[in-house]
């Protein structure tokens, strides 16, 4: 502990600065641990994470490459396979197993960045986000610096208080065998991996991706767990997109539920989109819906899982199964006008085939 650290530790009580007396007590802990002396540095940490010294949303505002999100309470819709898994996390967490660094990867829509908010909720923590964007640099040598004052931002949070998420990771580290690497990014990633090998494992942080067969190995061995949000089986697809449209036709004043149209919409899909995609089609549907028609958000989802075609071809949904009724609200074509004319249509083909056969 240098002169210097004492003066700021009088300087900042004197101001009554909890944030930056705190900061100060982080970075003399961090001495103590690189000199070896685990025992002090860990007693250090323990009195600050105790202490009724907790960040305010204000005390962020002088970071540059961080910002604090505002993320939802409502509990968050997963299989129970990548459930256990976030859960698991929580309890490593809260035990204190030494696990702080994790990766979270799959296709977009998956749940992977809510997954990191509701880890935050559970564990009662600020969230914080890296501005990946702002880290790049066009000038050379520029973006390795950044990564270097981006984590000597995050050194100086409040442990036990956040947690830092680097969203969509992929922006910013790349596999450093590849042949199309450039050898600018490929230090950068260099740099990530020194900068995340001496992050303290008190600061939690998450990472995402949608291109994890792209990451470089050696990043992927830095976490602690590395968790696949690609898990979901068809049952669970429907399971989730009926407890979405569920949540928001209670919402809805001119809207009533049909589950068992919703459910046959699905059926004759190849494939039912992730729940992200799944929450902004059905919500996009409902509020865009005719208010005189009860049923019409059914029409805009079956259209919007469909590719949002011109017409809809009344004997493909009569051959797909749908009823009178169903073809009326889909099609928007009043029922005895579906009657007729799928009967006039059976009839020509009928004639036709009779004409034929003589």
């Amino acid at each position: 502990m240098k002169k210097q650290n004492i003066i700021n530790l009088v300087k900042y009580h004197a101001e009554q600065n909890n944030a930056a007396f705190v900061s100060e007590v982080a970075e003399i802990a961090r001495e103590f641990d690189a000199n070896g002396d685990v025992e002090v540095a860990q007693y250090l940490m323990d009195l600050i994470s105790n202490a009724n010294v907790y960040v305010p949303q204000a005390n962020y505002r002088n970071l540059q490459f961080l910002e604090k999100l505002e993320y939802s309470s409502n509990p968050l819709m997963l299989p129970d396979i990548i459930e256990e898994d976030v859960i698991g996390i929580v309890r490593s967490v809260k035990n204190k197993t030494g696990m702080s660094k994790f990766l979270f990867y799959g296709v977009p829509g998956t749940g992977k960045t809510e997954s990191a908010f509701q880890i935050a909720r559970l564990l009662e923590r600020d969230i914080l986000s890296v501005h990946l964007e702002q880290l790049i640099d066009s000038r050379l040598g520029e973006t390795s610096k950044n990564v270097t004052r981006l984590f000597d931002e995050i050194n100086h949070l409040m442990y036990g208080k956040v947690i830092v998420i680097f969203d969509e990771l992929d922006a910013l580290v790349l596999n450093r065998s590849s042949s199309n690497d450039l050898r600018e990014m490929s230090r950068v990633t260099s740099t990530f991996l020194r900068e995340l090998d001496a992050l303290s494992d008190q600061i939690v942080a998450i990472a995402t991706t949608n291109l994890f067969e792209g990451f470089d190995k050696a990043l992927v061995r830095r976490f602690d767990a590395v968790v696949s949000f690609d898990r979901y089986s068809r049952e669970d697809l429907m399971e989730i997109a009926d407890a979405l449209l569920t949540s928001n036709i209670k919402k809805a004043v001119h809207s009533s539920q049909d589950l068992r149209l919703f459910h046959k919409i699905l059926n004759q899909l190849p494939e039912i989109p992730y729940p992200g995609d799944m929450k902004q089609i059905i919500k996009t549907s409902i509020a865009f819906s005719d208010e005189t028609n009860k049923y019409d958000y059914l029409r805009k989802i079956y259209l919007a899982l469909n590719g949002n075609p011109k017409t809809v071809d009344l004997q493909e949904l009569s051959g797909q199964g749908f009823t009178t009724r169903e073809i009326e609200i889909l099609a928007r074509v009043p029922r005895s006008s579906v009657s007729r004319k799928l009967n006039g249509r059976l009839m020509n083909e009928s004639f036709a085939g009779s004409k034929t056969s003589i």
